[in-house]
């Protein structure tokens, strides 16, 4: 019998979270169908997979250094790579910014842009060619519900997903004719203590530019409840990855928490926007407590078993 090739999956940000998941579950597939290339910036952050791979490291997991914010880095990445072959592209690097738009500089908001638009971009430029010309592939982008849906406070993270979901909206038609897949993955909260501290320590900064009164929704009202809905709805890297790897032939979209349908229905309900908007408004401005001990209510195992922290990509 002849032996199936493995697929060569190439995966962004892989030293925690989503990344790191992905990575193993796909290195330690029971069909052994993949030969996977984890990349991270730095691999002195290397231990963390490393020690979950266990004896896929070495045989169906190697890593490499990749930063998706250089060219070069990019190029020698997928150069490396035998034949430039890569089957399946997963971008899941990527870096998030929370908190009132007049304290976030221009400067962090270009940081932001570089990661979650630019670098994606670039790794689909290097790999595309190759695909195109073996009329076969799979990309597929790590985004987030609030590509479709935004919040308040999320403004310039939201401003980055919204970005690349249109522009792979567009590029997923022109890749039909080349039998190239493309599917967005769209997670909601994705709980990592990596996140939760992050909250935290966005609520003991100081938010420069920003006035008084806004600081006060933010810190007093938003953090406290996004806290909460991690907590009660977030989802692990592991559940995420297993929806990758369980949707045989994906969709477009996929989002990855069913609660958060009905939050993106609000959209689609209402052509002129205002329906959602004036949702989101009276749930943060005029119902914050309520929306608080709604969801610690949540947390409750008779609303929802075992809660814990959490993160929104």
């Amino acid at each position: 019998m002849v032996k199936s090739k493995k697929k060569v999956v190439l995966i962004t940000g892989c030293s925690s979270g989503i990344g790191l998941s992905l990575a193993v579950m796909l290195a330690k597939d029971e069909k052994k169908r993949y030969r996977v290339i984890a990349t991270m910036r730095d691999l002195n952050r290397k231990d963390k997979l490393v020690e979950a791979a266990g004896d896929a490291y070495g045989k169906t997991l190697s890593l490499a250094v990749l930063d998706v914010c250089n060219d070069e880095s990019v190029k020698q990445c997928v150069n490396d790579i035998k034949g430039r072959h890569v089957d399946i592209l997963i971008n899941n690097a990527g870096i998030g910014i929370v908190g009132p738009v007049e304290s976030i500089t221009i400067e962090e908001m270009q940081a932001v842009f570089e990661t979650n638009v630019f670098g994606v971009i670039r790794m689909i430029k290097e790999v595309m060619p190759d695909m195109k010309k073996r009329r076969a592939g799979h990309i597929i982008v790590i985004s987030s519900v609030l590509g479709v849906q935004s919040v308040g406070f999320h403004d310039v993270y939201a401003a980055s997903k919204f970005a690349i979901e249109g522009f792979c909206e567009s590029l997923a038609v022109q890749l039909m004719m080349f039998n190239i897949k493309l599917s967005l993955i769209e997670p909601g909260p994705v709980r990592t203590d990596f996140e939760i501290k992050m909250i935290q320590e966005v609520k003991e900064r100081e938010c420069p530019g920003a006035d008084p009164e806004t600081v006060h929704y933010f810190k007093n009202l938003y953090l406290p409840s996004a806290i909460n809905i991690f907590l009660a709805v977030g989802q692990t890297p592991k559940e995420i990855s297993k929806k990758v790897m369980e949707t045989s032939k994906p969709s477009f979209r996929n989002l990855t928490n069913s609660l958060y349908a009905p939050i993106v229905a609000l959209k689609y309900a209402d052509e002129s926007g205002d329906l959602s908007v004036n949702f989101f408004y009276h749930m943060l401005f005029n119902l914050g407590p309520v929306l608080h001990y709604t969801v610690i209510a949540m947390r409750c195992p008779i609303f929802w078993p075992g809660g814990r922290l959490a993160r929104t990509r």
